[in-house]
């Protein structure tokens, strides 16, 4: 035992990350590892609530997905780095708390409306997919997490598993801790195209990608609407491609963009060539590193089977106390 407090969170494996998933969630996951005793997961069966028919993808992104947390400061000697799949635990655990989780509890849940709307190209009448709040009340719980990292709008999932918590124990007796949200910064990265960077929307900036693939997306971002020429006066407050600046640039280098946008000193295509390369500066490191597991795929596999076996050895004794409670 560290001594420190227990976090777990995790990420379905359905693409390569982007540099919104590293200001959206990599980057806190980094910082924690200072101060809690962190379990981070590949939820792949979580991927197969939307993506169960075409799967074959999923066992690739898993790798990829390990290496691009490696890449970004996720270090498995702090943290316990594992695959959800590899822990079968996770499995019936879930079965026992779908037997007392009342329906109407998943069908007001906002995110399996919203989900609905948004991937309206799939079929989501699934049991798998209405229940997959309950596959992650397990995910949480099986490790007795004291909190959950989440942004404001995923609040409603850990009060779920509070509530599942709470109804396991009052049938069963005292188990499981009642996780808390641990809210976090979620900064709204935009895409190319102005809209939420995602992958679905074909409009983000990956973490994997080269250089000369970083410049080229970089020539495409949308600007301020409103200048249409060279000689207007543009508006930073508006501009997509001016957050990158904040974000990526030295301070000189944003307050000159500031003052010769308004100004019409400086065009689009100039100030986002400037933004491209302090983009590629910053993720050098991440790519330098990237590039450094690629060449060690026996080392990737197994920094996933050790934490497997770390996050299993947790796993094994709440399920023994599990199946006491339940006399099984």
């Amino acid at each position: 035992m560290t001594g420190k407090k227990r976090i777990l969170s995790g990420m379905r494996p359905t693409g390569p990350l982007h540099i919104g998933n590293l200001h959206g969630a990599l980057a806190n996951w980094v910082e924690m590892q200072q101060e809690y005793d962190c379990f981070y997961f590949i939820a792949d069966w979580h991927a197969l609530t939307s993506d169960y028919e075409d799967p074959g993808s999923i066992s690739g992104y898993i790798k990829e997905m390990i290496i691009d947390w490696l890449s970004t400061g996720l270090s498995p000697d702090k943290s316990t780095l594992f695959v959800q799949s590899h822990v079968k635990e996770h499995a019936e655990l879930y079965l026992i708390l779908s037997m007392i989780t009342p329906v109407p509890w998943l069908e007001r849940n906002p995110t399996y409306k919203d989900q609905i709307v948004q991937l309206s190209n799939r079929d989501l009448s699934t049991f798998g997919f209405l229940g997959y709040p309950v596959l992650q009340a397990a995910d949480i719980i099986m490790y007795k997490a004291y909190g959950v990292p989440v942004g404001v709008d995923q609040v409603p999932h850990v009060e779920i598993t509070r509530e599942i918590a709470r109804r396991f124990n009052y049938f069963y007796g005292e188990v499981f801790p009642e996780p808390e949200a641990i809210l976090t910064e979620t900064p709204k990265i935009l895409g190319i195209d102005g809209r939420k960077m995602s992958k679905s929307y074909d409009n983000a900036i990956y973490l994997s990608e080269s250089s000369d693939e970083i410049a080229a997306k970089a020539a495409q971002m949308f600007t301020d609407p409103q200048r249409a020429r060279l000689s207007d006066p543009g508006n930073p407050e508006v501009c997509n491609v001016f957050e990158f600046h904040k974000m990526y640039s030295n301070k000189e280098t944003v307050d000159k963009i500031d003052h010769e946008c308004r100004r019409a000193q400086i065009g689009c295509v100039e100030c986002k060539q400037i933004m491209a390369n302090s983009l590629i500066k910053a993720l050098e490191p991440i790519r330098e590193k990237r590039e450094y597991y690629l060449a060690r795929p026996q080392l990737v596999e197994d920094i996933i089977n050790e934490g497997g076996n770390k996050a299993r050895n947790v796993a094994r004794q709440t399920m023994t106390e599990v199946r006491a409670a339940l006399k099984l």
